[in-house]
């Protein structure tokens, strides 16, 4: 069966264009909703980075708070580093003046026996022979033999001590001719190796 649409061919128009206005605004509602949806969420979104910006912030502050706290700390440690240095300097070269005489008892010669003896110590020094500054005082000795033989004796135990280099005789004199009884004195240096371990450096 045939239609026949007996509407007026401007009414048709009319309806069409009011089907299409009404289509482009509900479209256009739908497109406001989404962009206000958007903008809500970003909203909410900047509103959170803001909230976790201050959060962050405070955090930051107390722990700036405290690192200003411990400063006074490193303060303490970095004095007392450098008081620890000024101990190691002033004792830099020490000897154990004690261990000293027990070697001297372990070398001088039986026929030997010591007057006087004088130690020094002063601040490192090159050694002679190879340059390196190990040298940190001597030892002087003044002493009485029998014979001259223990003298070689004498000179070469010296040097057999971990520490002790460089030994050397100043005088031999016989005290009364043909008496073989001699007034001698001699030295030796003190290298770091003869050093305690706090002198050395050592903890």
């Amino acid at each position: 069966m045939t239609q026949v649409n007996l509407l007026p061919s401007e009414l048709r128009a009319r309806e069409a264009t009011r089907r299409l206005t009404s289509v482009v605004v509900i479209v256009g509602v739908i497109v406001l909703g989404l962009v206000g949806l958007f903008y809500f969420f970003q909203v909410m979104n900047l509103s959170r980075a803001q909230d976790d910006l201050a959060a962050q912030e405070g955090v930051n502050q107390q722990l700036q708070a405290q690192i200003d706290d411990l400063q006074r700390f490193q303060e303490l440690q970095s004095q007392l580093e450098a008081k620890q240095e000024l101990v190691n300097s002033v004792f830099i070269g020490e000897v154990s003046w004690s261990n000293v005489l027990v070697d001297i008892s372990h070398v001088i010669p039986s026929e030997a026996y010591l007057t006087s003896l004088t130690g020094s110590i002063a601040a490192p020094t090159a050694t002679t022979t190879t340059g390196e500054t190990n040298l940190i005082g001597n030892v002087l000795f003044t002493g009485v033999v029998k014979d001259t033989d223990p003298l070689a004796s004498w000179l070469t135990r010296l040097e057999q001590v971990d520490g002790w280099e460089n030994a050397w005789m100043t005088s031999a004199t016989e005290e009364t001719p043909f008496s073989r009884i001699y007034t001698f004195s001699s030295g030796i240096d003190l290298s770091l190796d003869a050093a305690t371990r706090r002198g050395k450096g050592l903890t």
